[in-house]
């Protein structure tokens, strides 16, 4: 306390006070009117209510949140609860929403395609590990009606066909591989035809190549190619992809074309497959299409 009132502070304060009281003195002499000792007071302890009464607000909130501590932590949780309820609302909605677009997807095969069968939309659990040409499973097997060699697609283009089936997983050969060969066509052109046959270099691009092309033929850049469907193993006019280059064979005796699917084959998340089809060749051995 000593040191207090030797020090700055209480000097300051020392010489604010003599000042209030000197003005106050003066209003009195010049003014011609008294004021009282309880204005004095109030003018003198002002500054120390202001403070006083922030300390007193400050107080008070501090014991309202001690008092209602237990309703603020039930109204938390049950604002917690409201939004996890409205997260699993939103995101059933995403879930269905995504159910209808491949819904929608499969009737557009349907309306296109009338004579096809096929299964409902198979999710892509993975593609093969290291493989270069994007095979691929699905959550469908031998229990769906799926069989060795049935043609795979979406409502925008053929991805590829199955080969390895079990009861309720099935592995899909895409067109990106050299092991399945497809007789392909287009229209546009005046009935070009070849065979869609994957190679290491087109693949890595996620292209395709077209081969056994006639060297005279009229394709060009953005020409659609389709299923020839006549060895049984594909449906006809299916789409495969556009023509995205031309160029000749190493031996110059045939021209070939770079084929760009119609569907992102990286990037599948459901497919439908193909089980059955008018001109469907029946007991298949074999997963060629030759032209």
């Amino acid at each position: 306390m000593r040191d207090f009132l030797k020090s700055t502070k209480f000097k300051v304060l020392l010489g604010l006070l003599a000042f209030l009281v000197g003005i106050m003195i003066y209003a009195v002499t010049k003014g011609g009117y008294a004021v009282s000792g309880a204005s004095v007071i109030n003018t003198l302890t002002k500054p120390f209510r202001v403070v006083s009464n922030k300390v007193s607000m400050k107080i008070e909130s501090t014991i309202d949140k001690v008092d209602h501590a237990q309703e603020y932590y039930d109204e938390n949780q049950r604002l917690k609860a409201q939004i996890g309820e409205l997260n699993k609302q939103l995101t059933d909605y995403e879930d269905l929403k995504e159910e209808v677009e491949e819904l929608r997807k499969f009737v557009v095969i349907k309306e296109e395609h009338p004579d096809l069968v096929i299964t409902k939309p198979a999710e892509v659990l993975g593609y093969v590990t290291n493989d270069p040409f994007k095979s691929f499973t699905i959550d469908m097997g031998s229990e769906d009606g799926i069989s060795p060699y049935c043609p795979v697609v979406t409502a925008e283009g053929l991805v590829g066909i199955t080969i390895d089936v079990s009861a309720h997983v099935t592995t899909v050969r895409t067109i990106l591989s050299p092991d399945l060969s497809i007789a392909a066509v287009c229209a546009a052109s005046g009935g070009d035809h070849g065979v869609i046959e994957g190679t290491v270099l087109t693949a890595a691009e996620n292209n395709t190549k077209l081969t056994h092309l006639s060297p005279d033929n009229e394709l060009k850049e953005g020409d659609l190619m389709i299923t020839a469907g006549n060895s049984g193993l594909f449906p006809k006019d299916y789409a495969i992809g556009t023509v995205k280059s031309l160029g000749f064979e190493a031996n110059g005796l045939s021209a070939c074309a770079v084929i760009e699917p119609c569907v992102d084959i990286s990037r599948l998340s459901s497919v439908t497959v193909i089980t059955d089809f008018t001109g469907k060749k029946e007991d298949s051995d074999e997963d060629q299409d030759a032209p």
